[in-house]
């Protein structure tokens, strides 16, 4: 019988205890087994391990690091990395293929307070600071970048914050993602005002987009819905999507202000008349594309990840022509965030050890890539990226609670 110790119970405060029957399956048996089942698979399920590309003990005892605190307890913090060291040594399954160019850029790393908050999805405020949330622990967090200094704020129970946006005077919106909600926030009090969705089949709001008129669009995944909040009265629209399990995911406004939709569950984007929410599905040409994200360039172009074949994707949307291209890592890199910045296409290759942060060029048709940073380990997945006011790039690595700023020029 499994002893319920200190590093256990520290577990099960920071992550919500899960119950092991449905998570603690696969891992091989070894010394310790047991007790790794108990502590890891409280915050996380189980392939979380089997799937990593593997560490040394050393690495795992740093990433471990970035989830719990487990100094208090060394002899089960040495037990659990022995083990982890033992059965997923570092392996290279998932190695990127890495291609030079002439472009030189730089990475500052800001490392969260809160261990194991899945810290994502930064953005610029009109200020300078930077916000982020922390989705599993329900909060929000802001950093000033001149002095380093970070605050992070408590979200209502169960927010489960999928992204933070920020409105034109600066104020700074979340999309519940747990409880079904859009939350607003004041920095100056920490205080939350909390939107309700009016259907209760709308349970997930997830990535949010305002338009030039103030309104806040935003994404249900797993819902299969798109809404619409108005700031001035509260109140909500909701639309489902015409194709079922479509599953919204990334939006942004074209140069119109028209939003697009990203569908992660079918080969489709999707733009939307803001006048009375009608959809209009643009298929994409091969079937089981999935797509994560999307952006829209200064041209009117639309540009988005292929996540599902490994590949980038062109829309015109005045002609309709489409074209993708083989993303470097190839059809299992799972290209996930994308941002169109300083004339070029950036996004990251998920699906590799590292992470790897990818640059095209429109006008040569080339790659180049980087590693991106992550402490002393490579666990970090890129959800989303936004560009800062003077044309640098946020990004985050979320499994190890970083925030980061991809210094472009």
């Amino acid at each position: 019988m499994l002893r319920l110790s200190t590093a256990y119970l520290v577990a099960a405060v920071l992550c919500g205890l899960a119950p092991l029957t449905a998570q603690a399956q696969g891992l091989p048996d070894g010394a310790d087994k047991a007790l790794v089942e108990g502590v890891c698979t409280a915050c996380h399920p189980v392939n979380q391990i089997t799937q990593s590309s593997g560490y040394t003990r050393e690495g795992w005892k740093e990433l471990t690091g970035t989830m719990i605190d487990l100094s208090k307890t060394p002899e089960e913090q040495n037990k659990i990395t022995d083990y982890l060291a033992t059965h997923f040594p570092a392996n290279s399954k998932r190695a990127p293929k890495v291609l030079s160019g002439d472009a030189k850029i730089g990475f500052k790393e800001w490392t969260v307070p809160t261990l194991g908050q899945r810290s994502r999805d930064p953005i610029e405020a009109p200020d300078g600071s930077v916000w982020w949330v922390g989705q599993w622990s329900d909060l929000i967090g802001r950093i000033n970048p001149k002095t380093g200094e970070m605050k992070e704020y408590p979200l209502p129970s169960k927010s489960k914050p999928h992204t933070v946006t920020v409105d034109k005077a600066g104020g700074i919106w979340y999309t519940g993602n747990g409880n079904g909600t859009i939350g607003k926030i004041d920095p100056a009090t920490g205080q939350v005002k909390v939107y309700k969705m009016p259907d209760p089949a709308a349970k997930d709001p997830h990535s949010a987009k305002f338009d030039p008129k103030g309104i806040l669009w935003f994404t249900l995944q797993n819902s299969n819905m798109l809404g619409r909040l108005d700031p001035a009265t509260g109140d909500i629209k909701l639309v489902t999507m015409k194709t079922p399990n479509s599953k919204p995911y990334g939006i942004k406004m074209d140069l119109e202000g028209n939003p697009w939709v990203a569908c992660n569950g079918s080969n489709c984007l999707v733009k939307v008349n803001p006048a009375n929410m009608e959809l209009t599905e643009v298929k994409l040409p091969t079937p089981g594309t999935t797509v994560r994200r999307l952006d829209v360039a200064p041209d009117g172009l639309i540009w988005y990840v292929n996540s599902s074949k490994g590949k980038l994707g062109r829309l015109d949307p005045k002609s309709g022509d489409i074209k993708e291209w083989d993303s470097p890592s190839g059809p299992d890199s799972h290209p996930y965030a994308i941002a169109f910045v300083g004339g070029y296409v950036w996004y990251n290759e998920s699906g590799t050890r590292p992470d790897m942060l990818v640059r095209f060029d429109p006008k040569t048709e080339k790659f180049q890539s980087w590693a991106i940073p992550s402490g002393g380990v490579h666990a970090g997945i890129i959800r989303h990226m936004r560009p800062t006011r003077d044309g640098n790039l946020l990004i985050h690595q979320s499994s190890t609670n970083r925030i980061i700023l991809v210094m472009l020029k």
